[in-house]
């Protein structure tokens, strides 16, 4: 069939088909060649940037880690004033006996004592306990100064004094609600 064409229709078509073929490597390789190397341009100033962030991480490697060393010092110290105990139950045993001591201490007497039910508080278990302590003035300051200063973290949650006798107005009757904390379980390390 190309043979019965003459000379110039076969350079046209020859023609034709050298253009189609630089159209198509045009559109099909230069331009995506050129198109990467184009973005790669536009990001450079970005990796750079990126490049010298993480160089100044690994410069501050030491920095980091005797940060991070420290806040995990400051962690367990606080994580030490929790109440020990897995479960709200034990915990709030202890609480019971840690209120008990120092109360014994502040030598005022122990009423009444009651464990209410377990309030989460964020990522804390609050174990609240309502105590009931008769003594007088100095005793109750003394009993609330200990509580203030207890190993554990503890917080008054309420507190109502009222005179035990009216026409001798010596002993007092204090009623606290005070809250102990735990980690929950499933937070535990």
């Amino acid at each position: 069939m190309i043979g019965n064409l003459s000379r110039r229709e076969r350079v046209l078509i020859t023609l034709g088909a050298v253009t189609a073929l630089l159209i198509i490597g045009w559109i099909g390789l230069v331009q995506p060649i050129r198109e990467r190397q184009r973005i790669a341009e536009e990001l450079a100033p970005i990796r750079e940037q990126v490049l010298a962030r993480r160089q100044e991480l690994v410069a501050r490697r030491a920095a980091i880690a005797a940060e991070l060393e420290a806040t995990n010092g400051r962690l367990d110290a606080l994580s030490a004033r929790f109440l020990p105990g897995a479960t709200p139950a034990v915990a709030a045993s202890e609480l019971q006996k840690l209120v008990k001591e120092m109360a014994a201490q502040a030598t005022t007497e122990v009423r009444s004592e009651r464990i209410l039910p377990p309030v989460e508080r964020a990522e804390l278990l609050e174990i609240p306990l309502e105590i009931t302590v008769s003594g007088d003035i100095r005793q109750l300051v003394d009993l609330l100064a200990r509580l203030d200063r207890a190993p554990k973290l503890l917080a008054v949650q309420d507190l109502k004094v009222r005179v035990v006798n009216i026409s001798q107005p010596k002993d007092l009757l204090a009623t606290l609600t005070l809250s102990g904390f735990i980690l929950p379980s499933s937070i535990r390390t």
